[in-house]
């Protein structure tokens, strides 16, 4: 964990309100002293044909100055995506890859990073994109956002986010499923399916992945469910999110339907109840 003396005040989103939270590093005074003791952390990036985005996305998520690691979860991709991984695997031991028969969708190849995180013992576990609509330079904020919170999301819809290079139809399409699935659902979250979050180990141990029933962009709004039904501490950190310049889009038709169906499915699931362990985490 990371202790700092000199705090300064940093915006937050905590269950649709804005609140100020202490910050270690981040505007603190001059001469304040920070001690860390090494944590790793995972990220999860799915990948179906993204040869021409994953090895400079890992470059840039491993210059960061954190203890990561970056686990790809490979649907046998065509063009080669898992060769490339195997290659950068070679040279470097912070990466690691799931070869995987055929595309079995985002939300099974999150349940197998999920468990392999697990199973290795990681304390924080990130899932992102691999087209670089997630910028790797929003990991530090959202990673340090779950030192006070179980579960940080990089959210387009709280003040200071947004969306570039989308059309009308596109940005229409997206505040109507959030606030289709907020409605119904009850979720406090502004930005409920955004895929780039970071959780915390015991969050995905109380839930158990394997569990969630949706696939595809539905799981991300089933996992959300799960986790604010089961009490656990969530915040949200503005990114801006910019659509894909290279490689092909992997939202269809059939992904829109099945998002509706997994919202419907909810509203009229009773929830499990599974407390949260103990309070929200706390700095230390």
């Amino acid at each position: 964990m990371l202790e700092c003396q000199g705090w300064s005040p940093q915006p937050l989103w905590l269950a649709g309100t804005l609140c100020l939270r202490q910050h270690p590093t981040f505007g603190a005074e001059p001469g304040a002293t920070c001690t860390a003791s090494i944590l790793q952390y995972l990220a999860i990036i799915p990948t179906y044909n993204e040869a021409e985005n994953i090895a400079p996305l890992i470059e840039n998520i491993l210059r960061l100055d954190l203890p990561l690691h970056v686990l790809v979860v490979d649907d046998n991709s065509p063009d080669g995506t898992g060769q490339v991984v195997d290659e950068l695997a070679a040279a470097d031991s912070r990466i690691d890859i799931i070869h995987r028969p055929r595309k079995l969708g985002l939300g099974t190849a999150y349940t197998a990073g999920f468990l392999r995180a697990l199973d290795r013992g990681y304390e924080r576990v990130i899932t992102m994109d691999a087209d670089f609509s997630h910028n790797p330079r929003y990991i530090p904020s959202l990673v340090e956002l779950t030192d006070t919170v179980d579960l940080g999301i990089g959210s387009r819809y709280v003040p200071g986010g947004g969306v570039r290079l989308w059309g009308i139809h596109r940005r229409a399409l997206s505040r109507g499923a959030n606030l289709f699935a907020r409605t119904l659902l009850g979720l406090q979250a502004h930005d409920c399916t955004a895929g780039f979050r970071c959780y915390r180990a015991e969050v995905l141990r109380v839930i158990d992945p394997q569990s969630i029933h949706a696939d595809g962009y539905s799981y991300l709004i089933e996992m959300l469910w799960r986790v604010q039904n089961a009490g656990f501490a969530i915040a949200e950190t503005p990114i801006v999110f910019t659509d894909r310049r290279r490689g092909a889009s992997k939202i269809s038709q059939d992904e829109i339907v099945k998002a509706a169906a997994t919202v419907l499915r909810l509203a009229f699931t009773r929830p499990q109840t599974v407390p949260a362990p103990g309070n929200p985490p706390s700095r230390s």
